[in-house]
């Protein structure tokens, strides 16, 4: 431990960013290695589970832009068919409904034509 602590201390002397260093390694020693290593493998964890919510969030965006396309479809199916049988009816309507001024002629027509025999 002696020649250990002579050697540190000997680039401590010589590099002054090594100073930390060799504090740190005084400190912790083996813990700072375990400590990266348990650091690495969270960093590493997080970054899986990022990738895996992003594919998850990713395949949600298709699966409802698919819903929103297949509603889109079926409305727009449904207002066509609505289109078609409100045309429908009234035309349906208009060939039932005889025009006030028409039906008030045909009146006054066969009135006429009752008076006149």
């Amino acid at each position: 431990m002696a020649k250990e602590n002579k050697a540190i201390e000997e680039k401590v002397d010589n590099d002054p960013s090594s100073k930390i260093e060799a504090i740190k390694n005084l400190i912790f020693g083996e813990n700072i290695a375990a400590y990266n290593s348990e650091f690495e493998k969270v960093k590493k964890d997080i970054a899986n589970k990022k990738k895996e919510l992003e594919n998850f969030i990713e395949d949600s965006r298709a699966e409802l832009n698919q819903a929103i396309d297949n509603l889109s479809t079926d409305i727009n199916i449904r207002i066509t068919e609505l289109e078609d049988n409100l045309a429908e009816r009234a035309e349906h309507l208009d060939a039932k409904k005889v025009d006030k001024k028409v039906l008030g002629d045909l009146l006054i027509s066969l009135g006429e034509k009752i008076s006149q025999k």
